[in-house]
């Protein structure tokens, strides 16, 4: 399958994947993370060795489309919103404890 990783293009195979991937020892997962064989591997690394390129050169997002076309089953790591910040007026409204509707 042809594919454009960091405007590189290249034909993945999934068997060359697995092949490539034989032997090398898994990082700690911190992000997205790709399932090859029984290992989870970070997106990342994978991509690097696909690619021989340095892992700033590409996203993962990139690496993780390509991966999924190929057949292998990626976990994505969701974006965690940020939380609502209270302003000083309604911090100290929440402390009091708001009037109630009746």
């Amino acid at each position: 399958m042809r594919c454009v990783i960091a405007r590189f293009p290249f034909d993945l195979v999934k068997s060359d994947v697995q092949a490539s991937m034989k032997g090398i020892k898994p990082e700690p997962v911190t992000g997205d993370s790709v399932k090859i064989g029984r290992r989870a591997y970070p997106v990342k690394q994978v991509g690097e060795v696909i690619t021989r390129q340095d892992r700033r050169d590409f996203t993962a997002g990139e690496v993780t489309r390509a991966l999924t076309r190929l057949g292998f089953t990626c976990d994505v790591v969701p974006t965690l919103v940020p939380a609502r910040r209270l302003s000083p007026l309604q911090t100290a409204s929440a402390l009091l404890g708001a009037p109630t509707a009746a």
